[in-house]
């Protein structure tokens, strides 16, 4: 499939958001972690879910898994999950 300079642009910036969000939901949940062993001041739950809504969902689950984090909060055992599907689905649509 043959893209025009205006196509390859976009798709270079959905790139790069992509994984800008996924890289910022890993890094966003390790340092809720590690906040959270020192009893220190949290992320909120609330920009973890911006963050995953904003395109960053595998990243935030990825997180979640990697450092044993919120998997026992089942909105985000299960919504972060849920939403990287719909989002790596959406993103797979926009390449096509």
């Amino acid at each position: 499939m043959a893209f025009s300079n205006k196509g390859m642009q976009h798709l270079t910036i959905l790139l790069v958001a992509f994984l800008v969000m996924n890289i910022s939901g890993l890094l966003i949940m390790g340092e809720d972690k590690k906040r959270a062993k020192k009893h220190q001041y949290r992320i909120s739950e609330r920009t973890l879910w911006l963050v995953a809504l904003f395109g960053g969902a595998v990243g935030t689950t990825a997180g979640m898994q990697l450092y044993r984090h919120k998997t026992k909060h089942l909105s985000f055992k299960f919504g972060f999950p849920f939403l990287a599907v719909i989002e790596l689905v959406l993103f797979i649509k926009a390449l096509m």
